[in-house]
């Protein structure tokens, strides 16, 4: 399929920076794998071909359109075109205008909802704009609005990566290629379109779309593309929190998430993001590295096998290891060990959503997490039963099972943990008896193996259902 998608396009770049050509290649069907009625949402066509009769411009674009060209199933399908939002939105009863700082028009076919952008253009220059209310800048140079429209040869301009700026007329089954995409595509790159550093400004968010896009293709950022990340990545700080917050879920969450998690530490996008994580790699890096991985990797697993996944889980393992160092400084200024480690806890979520603005639906859980692994330990008497029935249990176990393959030593107790969930009642009251005869009840109990496998397939879920 690859192989007919690229026979024309041979010929090498010229310039390291991509410019949109006024005119576009254009693709005809003989030349790409594209058609409509294969692999493309219907009620994508039925958008493109209503705007089209209209009198509008309207192609399907952006990730669709390149996911399709690498035989990949689009997760959803956007449309640009010439019509307004409160054109599109006349044309569609079920249309809905959302969005300030974008303004976009979603519509809505049952559970799909098809996105409809307005071409844009380049924002206008000079403090003489009179249009402030549709065109808004940072002094850095950062987009604060973006609702100033244009021609599909704006739009191409407009837009971020190469890769995403195919647009694919369903009428005539033509891709039209502005910024020599195809070609970007076939040698693997992720290429920004016009000068990388002034596209960084714009919007920060670029960088982490860049290694968002090389981490679920597989592609490498080209090398002018890459060059100023790490010097322009201290500008994420000045992101909303609440915008991070899904930028971070789009990166982590996705079934990519270990590579992505490379990709932030080669480009110097890991520690804005996560200060404390990030000083806890330096302080810790071998404890710290290994734990957080093993959460990415298992969570790509659930991904893989589509199984649930929740931030919660998540965040607790990329915060955990810059929380013992915390509460170590509370202790060392006084304060007991328990309530060291919820105040460490405490003040670190508040800080971490500063930058991220995590949703207090998920702090709450990650705490709950954290609590356990202090609950655990404590098994005399009904104790154990009692956390058995805890709906946070089996979050704080598979916890623990994580931070002991990233080498925490807590004497066993996750073997212990592991018999005790499938022992009979009479087995149960033994293995309680016979932690009266350790030295302390935190300490490691007899250990009763039964096999490795059984303990993997209980801790495999880096993020399981209870710790939603």
């Amino acid at each position: 399929m690859l192989k007919k998608l690229f026979q024309s396009f041979r010929s090498p770049l010229r310039h390291s920076k991509q410019h949109p050509r006024s005119t576009p290649e254009v693709l005809s069907n003989r030349q790409h794998p594209l058609r409509r009625d294969e692999n493309i949402s219907r009620y994508a066509v039925s958008v493109v071909e209503r705007l089209q009769n209209a009198g509008y411009q309207a192609y399907l674009v952006g990730g669709c359109v390149r996911d399709l060209l690498l035989g990949i199933k689009p997760k959803d399908f956007d449309v640009a075109t010439s019509a307004t939002p409160e054109q599109v939105r006349a044309e569609f009863r079920n249309a809905r205008v959302i969005g300030r700082r974008f303004k976009l028009v979603h519509v809505h076919f049952g559970r799909e909802i098809i996105e409809v952008a307005t071409f844009r253009a380049n924002h206008p220059q000079g403090e003489e704009d009179e249009n402030s209310n549709l065109s808004a800048r940072h002094e850095s140079g950062r987009i604060l609005r973006d609702n100033v429209y244009g021609s599909l040869e704006d739009d191409a301009q407009r837009r971020d990566f190469t890769i995403n700026a195919l647009y694919f007329d369903v009428t005539g089954e033509r891709i039209l290629d502005y910024a020599r995409g195809m070609h970007d595509i076939r040698n693997r790159l992720i290429r920004l379109i016009g000068d990388p550093e002034q596209r960084y400004l714009e919007d920060p968010v670029r960088m982490l779309r860049a290694v968002r896009f090389a981490a679920k293709l597989d592609f490498d950022i080209e090398k002018h593309s890459a060059e100023p990340i790490a010097r322009l990545a201290p500008m994420l700080r000045d992101i909303p929190a609440a915008r991070l917050f899904d930028e971070v879920l789009k990166l982590f969450l996705t079934g990519y998430a270990e590579r992505t998690f490379d990709l932030l530490l080669d480009y110097g996008l890991f520690a804005p993001l996560f200060p404390a994580s990030a000083a806890a790699l330096k302080h810790n890096p071998e404890y710290t590295e290994r734990l957080i991985r093993e959460a990415l990797a298992s969570t790509d697993d659930r991904i893989e096998q589509g199984k649930p996944v929740t931030p919660a889980f998540l965040f607790a393992a990329l915060l955990w290891p810059a929380l013992p160092a915390r509460a170590a400084q509370l202790q060392a200024r006084g304060m007991p060990p328990i309530p060291a480690i919820q105040e460490a806890a405490h003040e670190l979520i508040s800080e971490q959503c500063q930058r991220i603005a995590v949703p207090k639906r998920f702090t709450l859980p990650i705490r709950e997490i954290w609590d356990m692994q202090e609950r655990l330990p404590r098994r005399s008497g009904k104790r154990a039963d009692l956390l058995l029935e805890n709906p946070r249990f089996r979050a704080g176990y598979d916890f623990l099972l994580l931070r002991e393959n990233a080498g925490d030593d807590t004497g066993g107790l996750g073997d212990w943990w592991t018999d005790y969930q499938d022992a009979s009642d009479s087995e149960r009251r033994r293995m309680i008896r016979d932690l009266s005869s350790s030295p302390a009840e935190g300490s490691a109990p007899r250990k009763r193996r039964r096999g490795g496998a059984k303990r993997r397939n209980r801790g495999e879920g880096a993020t399981p259902p209870a710790a939603e």
